[in-house]
């Protein structure tokens, strides 16, 4: 079962990726999308295809700051690339061909099986749709449209079908609540990604002198690094999605989670733009401003 098309298709008729000026054209690239990224794939792993799939063939344990960053270079390639965006899409398809075994509940599981496929892409969506209520401001009923129609159109160029999709936010809800009661559960890498107790090694990304630094204090960053984690983990995952995987939540947090997120909100709009934004959507966004000036010309 897959939902790859062919690699050798019409590069004429490749999707395209979400408009400049648009929802996610705004939210993927800011540095508050990092935030969010945790309870999205949490999410995503709470699928016992997609859960075992990461914890047999992922090297999240063994190399988690090449994975995040190879991660995070593709997310805002879909976004931001441009031409780029179609070329990733193929990429991801062709190193999932192989991804397949047996799930916790037995059954067999293939990555590109539409199901699959189409519901780790769509955990985005909902993740999106929770977390900018605290970190930015809740969308309107239009913004929260478009950004399910762009969502749509990131999925064509991951290679899902429309057909594998709800093409609309009426028919996702249903869809989305189905798979929470049918689906979701806390599998093996759920618990992982929520942990406080599980070793994880110092970055080895970055100037050297960082590098030695953060490696000598590790020890002691970790720790409270590890505890934030699963609180922005849990806390920004929608609460019928953290219900159903059983993920604990109390009020004292949530208290804690608004006036952080209340904090962010007044810090991230003043910063300067190479602050405020990502590689990917710095350049994207330079590049719009030149071609709007000069088609103004």
């Amino acid at each position: 079962m897959s939902s790859e098309a062919p690699l050798g298709r019409d590069r004429k008729r490749e999707p395209e990726p979400p408009p400049p000026g648009g929802v996610l054209w705004s939210l993927a690239g800011d540095v508050r999308a990092l935030l969010m990224l945790p309870a999205a794939l949490t999410l995503q792993v709470a699928h016992p295809a997609v859960g075992a799939g990461v914890d047999e063939h992922s090297v999240f344990r063994t190399d988690p700051w090449g994975r995040g960053e190879r991660s995070l270079r593709s997310l805002q390639l879909w976004v931001y690339g441009g031409e780029e965006a179609a070329e990733e899409g193929r990429r991801l398809r062709k190193l999932h061909r192989t991804i397949q075994g047996t799930d916790s509940r037995g059954r067999r599981y293939h990555a590109l099986s539409p199901e699959n496929y189409a519901w780790v892409h769509a955990t985005g969506f909902p993740v999106y749709q929770h977390a900018t209520r605290y970190l930015v401001r809740p969308l309107t009923d239009a913004q929260e449209r478009a950004l399910y129609r762009e969502w749509l159109q990131v999925g064509r160029v991951l290679g899902i079908h429309d057909r594998d999709m709800p093409q609309s936010i009426e028919e996702f809800w249903p869809y989305f609540r189905k798979m929470l009661t049918d689906e979701i559960e806390a599998t093996v890498v759920v618990e992982e990604l929520v942990a406080t107790d599980r070793p994880v090694p110092p970055p080895d990304r970055g100037p050297l002198p960082v590098r030695l630094l953060l490696k000598a204090l590790w020890p002691v960053l970790f720790p409270p690094l590890a505890r934030f984690r699963r609180f922005i983990t849990i806390g920004l995952m929608p609460p019928d999605a953290r219900e159903a995987i059983g993920l604990e939540w109390t009020d004292a947090q949530e208290r804690k989670l608004r006036r952080f997120c209340g904090v962010v909100r007044v810090v991230v709009p003043v910063l300067p733009e190479r602050l405020r934004y990502l590689r990917f959507a710095r350049e994207a966004r330079a590049e719009h401003r030149r071609a709007v000036r000069g088609a103004s010309r």
